[in-house]
């Protein structure tokens, strides 16, 4: 599932196509995706200009004028892929068709219809059931360690999972946990209230790093995320730890291999060595 460095990626791919544009005509070419479109979401939402898209952990925000907001989200293989005159006959997947007034189309396709849509009309998106809860924003602006220990106080599970669970920190996922807390030298299995004072520290700031670099970087292609351009991310090829089960560590070197053991039904990545 894409993390917050590929919806990132997503958002500043399609920005200039969209903000400032009017959305001419909306194709809904099946009735929803996880769960069903509201009925009147391409009459909500044709004629209406965008005013800015923004982000919130794995969420695209449409804000559109008349305060109507549209919030997608990508699922496990969703994509937007943009055309100009020259565009290919329909794909089967292509379930929502955008066409703007610059004079483009955008397609949102997905194989395996596990991302949404849905309309917040009265501009309070930040009261939809799926981001009413959400934790902070690890990057712009920065997740602090003060911030970060606060969300952890009390957590007995360990680390690793505390990351993954959206109401404590926004849009990190598995991929991005594990390489934080390699960067910050704190092992998955260490209980999540432990992570205070310096700890908390190392890891909000490996936290902020390391997504930063992958959005930098166009985010991970393993196996659906595209850019809006069709051109893959790169991040995969930095991983320290991630998919290296058995690979030298890269910070003690030869004589330990990176590990990998399952938490919360996750594959988790790290260096039994220098990870504490």
């Amino acid at each position: 599932m894409p993390e917050l460095p590929e919806v990132e990626t997503v958002r500043r791919g399609l920005a200039p196509y969209f903000v400032g544009r009017r959305i001419e005509r909306v194709t809904l070419r099946r009735d929803g995706l996880r769960f069903p479109f509201p009925e009147d979401m391409g009459q909500v939402l044709t004629g209406r200009r965008v005013l800015d898209l923004g982000r919130r952990a794995k969420f695209l925000l449409f804000e559109l004028e008349g305060g109507a907001v549209l919030i997608a989200h990508l699922g496990m293989s969703g994509r937007f892929r943009v055309f100009d005159s020259e565009r290919p006959p329909l794909d089967k997947h292509d379930h929502v068709v955008f066409e703007l007034s610059g004079g483009h189309q955008v397609r949102y396709n997905d194989p395996r219809r596990f991302g949404l849509m849905d309309l917040v009309t009265d501009g309070r998106a930040c009261e939809h059931p799926m981001l009413a809860s959400l934790g902070p924003e690890p990057v712009f602006p920065a997740l602090t360690g003060a911030q970060l220990a606060k969300r952890l106080a009390g957590r007995q599970g360990p680390i690793k999972s505390a990351l993954l669970d959206q109401g404590v920190i926004a849009g990190v996922g598995n991929i991005y946990a594990c390489e934080a807390l390699f960067d910050s030298g704190i092992s998955p299995r260490r209980r999540g209230r432990t992570v205070a004072g310096r700890r908390a520290e190392r890891l909000a700031k490996a936290i902020g790093d390391v997504l930063e670099a992958a959005i930098e970087a166009g985010g991970s292609s393993l196996r659906d995320h595209r850019q809006p351009s069709g051109e893959l991310g790169y991040f995969q090829h930095a991983f320290k730890v991630y998919g290296r089960e058995g690979a030298a560590c890269p910070r003690c070197g030869g004589g330990h291999a990176i590990k990998r053991i399952v938490q919360s039904g996750r594959s988790t990545f790290f260096c039994s060595a220098c990870q504490r």
